[in-house]
């Protein structure tokens, strides 16, 4: 796996496919967090499937076939690649995804077709081929780089042309949605609430208006994305102790949490291949 500073989510690391994650222009990172770009090549008659634990947010996703908006998730996704192919995708901040929907709660463990058609048609021109002017002698990495680096320009540029700038709704919701990811110690709305200087229902009309998802769910998402890789990282700190930094009153509500997003417990996770390094702690 490269170019992933924050694993959150990333449920199976040695699963991935050749994956970048880059950063939006300074310009747009009030409505788009990063840019991911997955590309895959298996052999025939390979399947191989990625599961992921998702940011609770949406992606606005330019595939082969098309570009699609798909909406916060409540629980883990999965898909199944096979022979080649590739995706380029944005992580929306809040304040972004207000630009292509009005209501994200109808999103919600969905996906709807976005008229883009210039957008679908320089990416697929971008990632199909890599830059002429480059030439022969390139490695395939840099020809690879390259289209990249194209496709994401076309992308930005289409983003700047299409989400417009945050209003004070907007601003507030990515404030909010920082906090939540940012500090362990928010377990509560009441706390997302008393930090922004509005009230708990206040945080629950932005939550809807600008995620699609309720505040609480957002908390415990960004929660158990880190207990995920707190288990995947780190063999010798015990479930109880993370469940204890992460504000669960106890390793059982932890457990709980696993095994109704994930179908697993943090125990069973742990021991999965391509989670986590061998000879880590059960307790």
């Amino acid at each position: 796996m490269s170019d992933l500073p924050d694993r959150r989510g990333v449920l199976y690391p040695d699963r991935l496919p050749t994956f970048h994650r880059e950063d939006a222009p300074w310009e747009l990172r009030d409505r788009i967090r990063w840019f991911w770009i997955p590309r895959w090549r298996l052999a025939p008659g390979e399947t191989s499937r990625q599961e992921l634990l998702p940011f609770p947010a949406s992606n606005l996703v330019v595939e082969p076939g098309g570009v699609s908006l798909s909406g916060p998730t409540t629980g883990i996704s999965h898909r199944d690649l096979s022979g080649t192919g590739w995706a380029v995708g944005a992580l929306l901040r809040p304040a972004g995804l207000a630009s292509l929907t009005a209501e994200p709660r109808r999103l919600r463990d969905a996906e709807t077709p976005v008229e883009a058609a210039g957008l679908h048609r320089a990416v697929t021109a971008a990632m199909g081929e890599a830059d002429e002017a480059v030439g022969r002698s390139c490695s395939p990495d840099q020809r690879e780089s390259v289209a990249r680096d194209r496709a994401l320009r076309f992308f930005s540029a289409w983003a700047a042309a299409n989400l417009a700038a945050p209003d004070a709704g907007g601003v507030m919701a990515n404030a909010m949605e920082d906090l939540i990811a940012s500090d362990r110690s928010i377990v509560r709305v009441d706390q997302v609430a008393a930090a922004l200087g509005v009230s708990t229902r206040a945080v629950q009309r932005l939550a809807h208006r600008y995620v699609g998802l309720p505040p609480l769910a957002m908390i415990r998402r960004y929660r158990l994305q880190e207990a995920a890789q707190r288990l995947r990282e780190d063999p010798a700190v015990t479930i109880a102790r993370i469940a204890a930094e992460l504000g669960y009153s106890d390793h059982a509500h932890l457990s709980a949490d696993f095994r109704t997003v994930l179908g697993l417990s943090p125990r069973s996770y742990r021991r999965a291949p391509g989670a986590a390094a061998k000879g880590s702690s059960d307790g």
